[in-house]
C-alpha cells in the first residue's frame, strides 16, 4: 500500500496510513501472518496520478477502504451492555451493544442461532460477543456479525440468575410438588450419554432393583445447544408413557450447570405432564430446573434412589406384613380356643335342664313384671280408682273373698250339672223324633196291612189305577216280602167306591 507522507497537524485517525513506511499489524492469536488481508490501496481519481496525495476518495472508494480495513481485524471480542433486544420472525436475533460511551449494532443469524447458543439472552445482559466486522455499503454503516455469545462472567450470571428465578416465581412455577409414583410402572432419564451420572444411575438401579424399567433419553449436559436437546428430551419422554422423569447430570461450575438456568428447560419441566425430579450437580448447586421440578434430588445417586424402589425392602416389608397376619391368626384362634373352653364348661352345655330351667326364670320374671302392668291398665283412670278404694275400705276383703268363693261353688255347680241336664234333654228328644219317624215311616204303614206297588223295574209307587193297563207287570211290596202279579183288569176310583 502507498504511504502518505507525513504532515503536521492533529494526530492520525484510524484509517490513516502510518508514518512509518509500513504499518504492521500484528498477528492475532492463531492467525498467521499470511492470513491477513493485504493493505488497501488507494485507487486514483479520474485525472490525477495513482501516487497523488491529494486525490480525494470517491464515496464507494471510501467504503471498500473501510470495510477491508474492518476486515482485517478478523474475528473480535466485544464486551457491552445488550440493549434494543429483538427476536425476529426470520429467526435473526437483533440487538445493540453498548457501554457508557458508545453503541454498535450487532445480528445472530438465523443459522447460528439454529447450532444454539450457550445461554439464552435477553435485554440488559453483560455479554461477551464473538464475531466480525461487516459493513453495508450501500448504507455506509457497519455492524458486529455474532457467532458466539457468552455471558460476562460469574456475577453477570448470577444476576441473571436472579433475575429469572423472580420471574419464574411471580409465575407460580416454584410452588407445584406434585406427589411421586410410589411404584412407577417405567422411569425416563434424561442425561449424557457420556457423563458419570448415567453410571452412578445404573448403579444404584442394580443395588437396588435390578432390571427395573427405565428409559433412557441422552442430551448433551453443557454446551451450545444443550439446554434445547434437554428439554427436547424431557418432553419426549413425557409422551412415551413413563409415570416419573429424572433429569440429572453431575456438578460443576455455574457455566457448566448453566444449561439448566435456561427458561426453555424451565418450560419443558413446567409443561411435562408427569413429576420430574431433578438431581443436577450437588448438593450446593441450585439451579432453575431444581426449583421448578417437583422433587429435588442433591446428587443423581440420591435423585435415583429417590424414584426407585429398593427390592430388599420391599421384600422385608412382605415378610414381616406375612409374620404380622400369621402372630394375629394364631392370636384369633386362641383367643376363640379359650372362647370354646370357656362355653363347653358353662353349665347351659353339661345339663340341657338349666337351659329350661334360666327359660322359665326369664318367664316368670316377665309375668311378675307384667302383672302390675295390668293391674295399672285395669285401674288407669284416677276416679275410677278412688272409688275402688273407698269401696275396698268400706269392705272387709276377707268377705268379699268369701262371698266370691260362694259364687264361685255356686257356678261350678251348675257347670258340673249342665252337661248331664243337656245329655238328658237330648236323648228326650231323640226319642220323641224317633217315634215320629217311625209312626210316618212306610215300613209301619206296611205292617199296618199296606202293600206297595210299583211296575217291575220301576222305584216310583203307584197310587192310581189309570196308571197301569191290562197285561202290565208289577211288583208288590208288603211288611214281610214281595210278589210280581199281571194286571188283567183296572178299576178306577169311582167304580171302587160303588
Amino acid at each position: 500500500m502507498a504511504r502518505r507522507p507525513e504532515k503536521s497537524g492533529p494526530p492520525p485517525g484510524l484509517f490513516d496510513d502510518p508514518p512509518q513506511e509500513v504499518r504492521k499489524v500484528p498477528p492475532r492469536a492463531g492467525q498467521k501472518a499470511s492470513d491477513r488481508a493485504p493493505e488497501a490501496r488507494r485507487p486514483a481519481a479520474s485525472g490525477a496520478e495513482p501516487d497523488d496525495p491529494a486525490a480525494p476518495y470517491t464515496v464507494g472508494q471510501l467504503t471498500t477502504v473501510i470495510k477491508d480495513r474492518l476486515s482485517e481485524l478478523g474475528r473480535i471480542r466485544v464486551a457491552g451492555e445488550i440493549t434494543g433486544f429483538k427476536r425476529h420472525t426470520s429467526g435473526h436475533i437483533y440487538f445493540d451493544l453498548k457501554d457508557e460511551g458508545a453503541r454498535i449494532s450487532a445480528v445472530i443469524w438465523r443459522s447460528t442461532v439454529a447450532r444454539g447458543l450457550s445461554f439464552e439472552p435477553g435485554e440488559g445482559d453483560q455479554v461477551l460477543a464473538v464475531g466480525r466486522l461487516d459493513v453495508y455499503e450501500p448504507r455506509g454503516n457497519y455492524k458486529l456479525i455474532v457467532d458466539r455469545l457468552e455471558p460476562m462472567g460469574v456475577g453477570a450470571l448470577l444476576a441473571q440468575l436472579e433475575k429469572r428465578k423472580a420471574e419464574l416465581a411471580a409465575r407460580g412455577w416454584f410452588e407445584r410438588q406434585r406427589p411421586l409414583p410410589r411404584y412407577p410402572r417405567r422411569i425416563g432419564l434424561v442425561t449424557s450419554r457420556d457423563g458419570a451420572a448415567l453410571k452412578d444411575v445404573l448403579r444404584t438401579r442394580t443395588l437396588r432393583w435390578a432390571g427395573y424399567p427405565v428409559r433412557f433419553c441422552h442430551a448433551p449436559m453443557q454446551g451450545p445447544g444443550a439446554a434445547p436437546a434437554i428439554a427436547e428430551a424431557i418432553a419426549r419422554l413425557d409422551s412415551s408413557g413413563v409415570d416419573v422423569i429424572v433429569v440429572c447430570r453431575g456438578g460443576g461450575s455455574l457455566e457448566d450447570l448453566w444449561s439448566f438456568n435456561e427458561l426453555v428447560v424451565a418450560e419443558a419441566i413446567w409443561h411435562c405432564s408427569v413429576p420430574v425430579i431433578s438431581g443436577v450437580g450437588h448438593e450446593t448447586d441450585t439451579t432453575l430446573a431444581d426449583l421448578v421440578a417437583d422433587r429435588r434430588a442433591h446428587t443423581p445417586t440420591d435423585a435415583a434412589q429417590t424414584v426407585l424402589p429398593d427390592l430388599a425392602e420391599l421384600k422385608g416389608r412382605f415378610v414381616r406384613a406375612g409374620n404380622y397376619m400369621l402372630d394375629g391368626m394364631e392370636r384369633i384362634l386362641a383367643r376363640r380356643k379359650d372362647r370354646l373352653g370357656a362355653l363347653t364348661r358353662r353349665p347351659a352345655l353339661r345339663d340341657a335342664k338349666w337351659i329350661l330351667q334360666a327359660r322359665r326364670d326369664r318367664l316368670e320374671t316377665a309375668w311378675m313384671r307384667l302383672r302390675p302392668s295390668m293391674r295399672t291398665l285395669l285401674h288407669g283412670r284416677s276416679g275410677r280408682l278412688a272409688t275402688l278404694q273407698t269401696r275396698l275400705e268400706r269392705r272387709s276383703p276377707r268377705a268379699a273373698l268369701a262371698e266370691w268363693q260362694r259364687r264361685l261353688g255356686l257356678v261350678s255347680a251348675r257347670l258340673l250339672a249342665l252337661p248331664g241336664r243337656v245329655l238328658e234333654r237330648a236323648q228326650h228328644r231323640l226319642a220323641q223324633n224317633a217315634r215320629a219317624l217311625e209312626g210316618v215311616s212306610p215300613l209301619a204303614v206296611l205292617r199296618r196291612g199296606y202293600a206297595l206297588t210299583t211296575r217291575v223295574g220301576e222305584r216310583t209307587p203307584l197310587n192310581d189305577a189309570a196308571q197301569l193297563a191290562v197285561g202290565d207287570r208289577v211288583e208288590t211290596r208288603l211288611a214281610a216280602g214281595s210278589f210280581r202279579s199281571c194286571v188283567e183288569a183296572t178299576t178306577g176310583a169311582e167304580e171302587a167306591h160303588e
